[in-house]
Order: structure tokens, then C-alpha cells, then sequence
């Protein structure tokens, strides 16, 4: 079944990343920096009120992580 990505806040995709293993390595701004060991990329979540659609793909892409394994989180 293939869910559509529903839209969250920045506050709520890094409670959501965390939940998958990633943690907080600094702030930067208005941004989060995300680290996972064994990844090659640091997830950078701007802390808007709501992520726009793109930057969602793109952070489940670097984190390795399905539409459907996002959702559930």
C-alpha cells in the first residue's frame, strides 16, 4: 500500500527521526543537525511550523527511510 506523506512541523520530523535511531548533534540557527552512525549524511530539519513536501523526500531519502516507515513512526 503506498500512503501519501502527510505534512509535519520540523519539531515533529525530528521526534520522528530520533524514534528511528537518529540523534541531535547541534542546532544551527533554525535548523537541527541530525547524525546516525553508519550514515554518510547529517539531516539538516529547518524547525518550521511545516515542512514543505520536497525537503520531507529528501530528508527520508538521505535517512534511508520509506514513506510508510515515516508515517508509522
Amino acid at each position: 500500500m503506498n500512503r501519501r506523506l502527510g505534512l509535519c512541523s520540523g519539531k515533529t520530523a525530528v521526534k520522528k527521526f530520533q524514534r528511528a535511531g537518529w540523534t541531535i548533534d547541534r542546532r544551527v540557527g533554525s535548523h537541527v543537525m541530525l547524525v546516525k552512525l553508519g550514515y554518510r549524511y547529517t539531516l539538516s530539519v529547518p524547525q518550521h511550523k511545516e515542512l514543505g513536501i520536497g525537503i520531507l523526500k529528501k530528508l527520508l531519502k538521505q535517512a534511508g527511510l520509506s514513506v510508510e516507515e515515516f508515517n508509522e513512526l
